[in-house]
């Protein structure tokens, strides 16, 4: 194959963008089916653009996440609904319920560390990052508070992790 590929006229990229996320509603979408039970030790890291169009999260949230911002979906989470676009589900933040909704666009990793796998996507539009100061909430709070698993035993070495990148051309 040649550097000097020419321009793609099928858009390949956004083709297989939107069939990976496809996995993501129909894994979650299973889980709903079986009323919130995750089978055996999976849990999901999701990871979505907090300013992309169509999520809807509190405000304290978004003030804190102002770029993009990772949930767990393990032990504690409720009313998971998936619908053709996207899904909601509530979880708790510092002991405060938050209903959120999150569109499958705004995802840009999904993360299930009990069988080592993962995707990783652009998110739709390719927002850019807001200017903003480095984030406080790492040492503050329990893990369980701040919505972070603490007994992922699999090793973070992006083995099963498909990144799909053709390049785009800005």
């Amino acid at each position: 194959m040649s550097d000097n590929a020419p321009d793609s006229l099928i858009p390949y990229d956004e083709i297989v963008q939107e069939a990976l996320r496809a996995v993501v509603g129909r894994v979650l979408g299973s889980v709903e089916r079986s009323g919130g039970n995750l089978p055996g030790n999976h849990h999901f890291y999701i990871t979505f653009k907090t300013a992309a169009p169509g999520v809807n999260i509190p405000k304290q949230l978004r003030e804190r996440f102002p770029d993009e911002m990772t949930i767990v979906l393990q032990n504690k989470f409720w009313d998971l609904q998936v619908v053709e676009d996207g899904f909601s589900v509530g979880l708790t933040f510092n002991a405060v319920p938050a209903k959120l909704q999150i569109p499958f666009g705004a995802i840009t990793a999904f993360v299930d560390p009990a069988v080592d796998f993962g995707l990783q996507f652009q998110a739709v539009g390719d927002l850019e990052p807001a200017a903003h100061e480095a984030a406080e909430n790492d040492g503050s709070g329990t893990d369980e508070e701040r919505g972070v698993a603490t007994d992922v035993n699999s090793p973070d070495d992006g083995s099963n992790v498909v990144t799909v990148d053709f390049g785009r051309k800005k």
